[in-house]
């Protein structure tokens, strides 16, 4: 049986972080390692801790949650981040993600989908709740006319070059098969995962890179000499 992951959880509401805390503890997967009400001491319980994923909210005192992701991001980015909070409009989501955020949850998520949501976060992969993932697909679709644009994919199953420091490992491996011109379904097979997780991959890909499509996003891989290193 593996380890519960280890994770530290932040919001600056003393009874919600509670209950937070109260639900997690009856999960046999997570184990909570410290806790925080404000951006400033989350940075301090993280380094004290190094948890495997953080659980934050965004509106916090001092540091806010988006500062408080970019600096986790740069001093411990082998920690993932996973935001639950009550913000769901595209300006926080984008936010979040571009500061460093591998997931996305809203509040009123129950303790199930957050658990499975901090497991993934801590595999290295890439989750969005329902309501969000809508939105992030419609804001990098506005414009564009084609509906179905994101979700048609790339993969590969090979290990690829870190070229793009904005993104994670798994991410860098999912953009070589984008500039290969790979389904989201080729990804799936090839790297053992959801087609839902290639496609949340594939968003956050254009979300943190500032992409507008799949297309801008073949030629940004090429652009910096990505053709397919999984051959």
């Amino acid at each position: 049986m593996n380890d519960p992951v280890r994770i530290v959880i932040a919001d600056d509401h003393p009874m919600f972080l509670y209950g937070l805390g109260a639900a997690l503890a009856g999960s046999t997967e997570v184990t909570v390692v410290g806790e925080s009400r404000d951006g400033e001491a989350l940075a301090r319980v993280v380094a004290a801790e190094r948890p495997a994923v953080v659980l934050t909210d965004l509106e916090m005192p001092g540091v806010d949650g988006t500062s408080a992701i970019a600096n986790i991001r740069d001093t411990f980015p082998d920690i993932g981040v996973l935001v639950l909070t009550m913000h769901a409009d595209d300006a926080a989501v984008l936010g979040a993600i571009r500061a460093g955020a591998r997931g996305y949850l809203l509040k009123g998520a129950g303790r199930d989908e957050i658990v499975r949501a901090v497991l993934t976060v801590a595999a290295g992969d890439t989750v969005f709740g329902s309501d969000v993932g809508r939105r992030v697909t419609a804001h990098l679709l506005r414009g564009v006319g084609m509906a179905d644009i994101s979700l048609q994919g790339a993969s590969g199953s090979g290990a690829a070059p870190q070229v793009f420091a904005e993104l994670t490992a798994r991410e860098n491996q999912v953009m070589s098969h984008v500039a290969a011109g790979r389904s989201n379904y080729e990804i799936a097979r090839r790297l053992y995962l959801s087609e839902k997780t290639v496609r949340n991959n594939v968003a956050t890909i254009l979300a943190k890179l500032s992409l507008r499509d799949r297309a801008a996003a073949v030629a940004a891989a090429r652009d910096r000499g990505v053709w397919d290193a999984t051959q």
